[in-house]
C-alpha cells in the first residue's frame, strides 16, 4: 500500500468560528493506481490534495505514507517527503517566468543529492524528448503553448522519480485538444506503473482515470472503479 487515509479530518478557524472541511476521511491507495477525486467547488477536493501532498496537515486522523505514519513528522521531514516522493502537477503549470525550460525541469534537483548535476540535465534533456519538447529546452515559459507548458510541468514532476505524481485540474487551463494530450501523458504514464491522484471537477477527465472517488461537503460519498474508461487517444467527448 502507498498511501493510507484514516479518518482524516480538517478545520478552518478558530474554537468560536470554524469550518469542517473534510470530515472523517478513510481511503487507500495502493502501488501503480490512477485516481480521480472529483466534487463540486467547497467539497474539499483542494483541501485534501494539499495534505495529500504535505502541503498541509490535518486536523485529526492519520496519514500513513509508505508505511510510515506521518502525523508526527516536522516541517523539515514533511519537505523532504514533499520533494523527493511527491510530483506536482498544477493547473497553472507553476512554471517560473525568467527561467529555462530545461532549467525549470531541473529545479526540484537543486534540492536533493541523489543526483549530480550532469546526470539530472540528462534526464531532464531525455523527460523533455520523451514529452516532445527537447526543441524547446532554451526558451521561456512564455514561448510555450498552454499545453506545452504543462508537458514542461509534468517533466518537473517527474525528475526526481517521485513514488506519487498529483496532478490539480491539469487540463483546467487547456483547450480540447492539449487537454487530451495530457490525459493520454497520463494514461501512459500510469501503464509505466506510475501511481497517480488527479484532482478535477469534470467528469470526463475523471473516466480516463481506472477509479474515481467523489467528495460532497468534505466527506466521501462514492469510491468506484471505472466501468467504461475514457481512453484520450481516442478523444475526449465533454
Amino acid at each position: 500500500m502507498l498511501l493510507s487515509l484514516k479518518n482524516i479530518t480538517k478545520k478552518f478557524g478558530d474554537e468560536e468560528s470554524n469550518t469542517l472541511a473534510l470530515k472523517n476521511i478513510s481511503f487507500d491507495v495502493s502501488e501503480g493506481e490512477f485516481v480521480a477525486i472529483m466534487g463540486a467547488s467547497g467539497s474539499g477536493k483542494s483541501t485534501l490534495m494539499h495534505i495529500l501532498g504535505f502541503l498541509d496537515k490535518p486536523t485529526g486522523g492519520d496519514y500513513f505514507f509508505d508505511s510510515e505514519n506521518t502525523k508526527n513528522f516536522n516541517d523539515e521531514k514533511l519537505a523532504a517527503l514533499r520533494n523527493l516522493k511527491i510530483g506536482f502537477v498544477f493547473q497553472a503549470y507553476n512554471l517560473l517566468a525568467r527561467t529555462s525550460v530545461l532549467d525549470n525541469v531541473l529545479l526540484p534537483t537543486i534540492y536533493t543529492s541523489g543526483l549530480s548535476k550532469a546526470l539530472a540535465e540528462k534526464l531532464a534533456r531525455q523527460l523533455l524528448e520523451k514529452l516532445g519538447l527537447s526543441h524547446r529546452l532554451r526558451h521561456w515559459p512564455n514561448q510555450l503553448s498552454g499545453g506545452e507548458q504543462q508537458r514542461a510541468a509534468i517533466a518537473r514532476a517527474l525528475i526526481n522519480e517521485p513514488r506519487l505524481i498529483l496532478a490539480d485540474e491539469p487540463t483546467g487551463n487547456l483547450d480540447s485538444k492539449s487537454g487530451q494530450e495530457v490525459m493520454q501523458i497520463l494514461q501512459d504514464l500510469n501503464e509505466e506503473q506510475h501511481t497517480i491522484i488527479m484532482v478535477t471537477h469534470e467528469q470526463y477527465v475523471a473516466q480516463c482515470a481506472k477509479r474515481i472517488i467523489t467528495l460532497k461537503d468534505g466527506q466521501i460519498i462514492s469510491d468506484e472503479k471505472v466501468s467504461n474508461r475514457m481512453l484520450a487517444k481516442d478523444g475526449l467527448i465533454k
